[in-house]
């Protein structure tokens, strides 16, 4: 078996604790960070070596953005993607030595907070970027799993309230449509929805601005995606929840999913 791990972070260097605790509780062989909001210079390289991750590939930038995928098992690099055409860091790809299994590590961006081209230019780059990694899916020819922080919640049940936040950015119709338009181009399953079916609670993210226990206003963001040739070789599929009650926790939870490869 072969765990998968993926988690919007939120500073690497700033969680770093949050980190190893997740990585010591939890053991995913793999671990595909975003927004590690650090340069590939000043990565914290010592505690993963120090827990025996050994493998790293990171794509950062200072300050903001920037993807990171940890591995106990050995990989080569495999792809680096500017699918926004403008440097920044959201994207990287590595090859599993031992099975051959290509993990692809994103990081959509959120796309502000008015869902109009128009007057917004960071929704129009958020379409974009999935325009972009729609062509990309399409010449897909193995086994493959994304995973990562795609800012899109796509079901009805996927936000606390379905109604509320159709004009709000990563649940509106277009957005939805747009990403459903990329899942097909390869025949992506989402397999936080074949292990955790719709209707039920499924939410990955919750805004540091509302008390997110008692008020529950969550949204899938979160989210892993397999070739439809691996999707029948994951077993378990779970979200890591109670990291978001550990102190100055990051908005996002890991969520891990186990392969027999």
């Amino acid at each position: 078996m072969v765990s998968i791990a993926t988690w919007n972070i939120n500073s690497v260097r700033l969680r770093i604790d949050q980190v190893e605790r997740f990585l010591t509780e939890q053991a995913p062989d793999v671990l595909c960070l975003q927004e590690i909001k650090v340069a590939e210079h000043l990565f914290p390289h010592e505690m993963f070596e120090r827990l025996g991750y050994t493998h790293r590939a990171i794509h950062g930038q200072k300050g903001y953005h920037g993807v990171a995928t940890i591995s106990r098992l050995p990989f080569r690099d495999f792809s680096k993607h500017d699918w926004q055409d403008n440097g920044e860091a959201r994207h990287i790809g590595v090859e599993l030595l031992e099975s051959g299994l290509i993990v692809e590590n994103v990081y959509i961006p959120a796309g502000g907070d008015v869902p109009d081209r128009e007057v917004n230019a960071k929704f129009g780059q958020k379409l974009d970027f999935l325009g972009r990694m729609t062509r990309w899916a399409d010449a897909i020819d193995r086994p493959t799993l994304i995973v990562g922080d795609f800012n899109v919640a796509p079901l009805d049940c996927d936000v606390y309230d379905h109604k509320a936040l159709l004009k709000v950015v990563s649940h509106t119709p277009i957005e939805v449509e747009t990403l459903g338009t990329f899942r097909d181009a390869h025949g992506w399953v989402d397999l936080g929805r074949q292990f955790i079916p719709a209707p039920e609670r499924n939410y990955s993210w919750w805004s540091y601005r509302s008390y997110w226990r008692e008020k529950d206003q969550g949204r899938r963001l979160d989210h892993m995606w397999a070739s439809p040739e691996l999707a029948p070789q994951a077993r378990t599929h779970c979200f890591v929840e109670e990291t978001r009650r550990w102190e100055q926790p990051s908005d996002h939870v890991p969520l891990i999913t186990e392969f027999d490869l």
